[in-house]
């Protein structure tokens, strides 16, 4: 992540963390969930937001003898915790949700208007921080999503306040924080997939291995088959292949792994690829073809 990027962040933990403390008073002098909610999310949208910049400085030190890939993923593993995290806030606001519709509370909602609408603007500000750095930083996406939470917890506060000032009910205030939760899970499942799948080393989404495993022998006719093949991911966009090529008794082993490497750059953008070339007596030879003859089987048996 670059300098800017961690300065957007340091920016939105000054201003969200200045504002919590104004949101959790207003909220518990009001007695409105939605802002005691979104005050608790506003809490964790902190302790995110400083992950996230932790994490954005420690993946820039250099490899070492026991982190050989450096320390990227560390940015990975901050968004996952962060989607977990927004998973927890869901089910607590669910649970206080029901609660408060079991059991209606009085809300001060002239206290809660003014509260939620400066909230509102605090939060669009710290989101169009984030949402201005690096959109592919899952880091930055999980951090931003935390933001993108508290904003529509703000705009819920605002419209439960409005109709708790018009017609004094009181139940829209834990309806519409369900309402927002639903919101937010949707978002936060999708940012705890997303990085759970790389750290689980799982084939990026955006290729097909199967297709990998063809196109390399129609481009390279020495490799009769591709196999072992395994592709993953240390960030968004940085993808690793391994594989095993097999060729036929005597093909120049050097000259087919530089024909892999470059077709998986040229193609996939795939750099980082370690290849295993096999000779195997039962590939179908080449050289026969090239001399006029119909390819025929070497027979490793004799």
């Amino acid at each position: 992540m670059h300098t800017d990027s961690q300065k957007r962040l340091a920016w939105g933990i000054a201003l969200t963390g200045t504002f919590m403390v104004a949101e959790v008073i207003g909220g518990i002098v009001s007695g409105s969930l939605a802002l005691l909610a979104d005050a608790g999310h506003m809490l964790t949208d902190s302790a995110a937001l400083m992950l996230a910049w932790f994490a954005a400085r420690i993946s820039q030190r250099p490899a070492d003898p026991q982190r050989s890939f450096g320390y990227e993923r560390v940015q990975i593993l901050a968004a996952f915790v962060n989607g977990l995290t927004l998973i927890a806030i869901v089910l607590w606001i669910v649970i206080e949700a029901i609660r408060r519709l079991a059991t209606p509370v009085e809300v001060a909602g002239v206290t809660m208007m003014s509260v939620a609408v400066l909230g509102l603007v605090v939060n669009i500000v710290v989101f169009a921080i984030l949402h201005a750095g690096d959109s592919d930083n899952l880091n930055i996406r999980g951090a931003a999503l935390h933001v993108l939470g508290d904003l529509l917890g703000s705009v819920a506060a605002i419209v439960a306040a409005a109709v708790i000032m018009a017609t004094n009910w009181t139940p829209i205030d834990p309806l519409l924080s369900l309402l927002v939760a639903l919101l937010i899970l949707r978002s936060a499942w999708k940012l705890t997939k997303e990085s759970g799948h790389i750290l689980l080393e799982g084939t990026p989404d955006e290729l097909d291995l199967e297709r990998m495993k063809r196109e390399i022998p129609e481009a390279l006719p020495q490799v009769c088959d591709v196999h072992h093949l395994h592709v993953w991911s240390l960030t968004p966009g940085r993808h690793l292949v391994s594989l095993h090529a097999a060729v036929s008794p005597g093909t120049d082993q050097q000259a087919v792994m530089l024909g892999i490497r470059e077709l998986l750059i040229e193609r996939y953008a795939i750099a980082h690829v370690t290849i295993q070339i096999e000779a195997d007596g039962e590939c179908i030879d080449e050289r026969a073809g090239a001399e006029g003859g119909a390819p025929s089987r070497v027979d490793s048996s004799g």
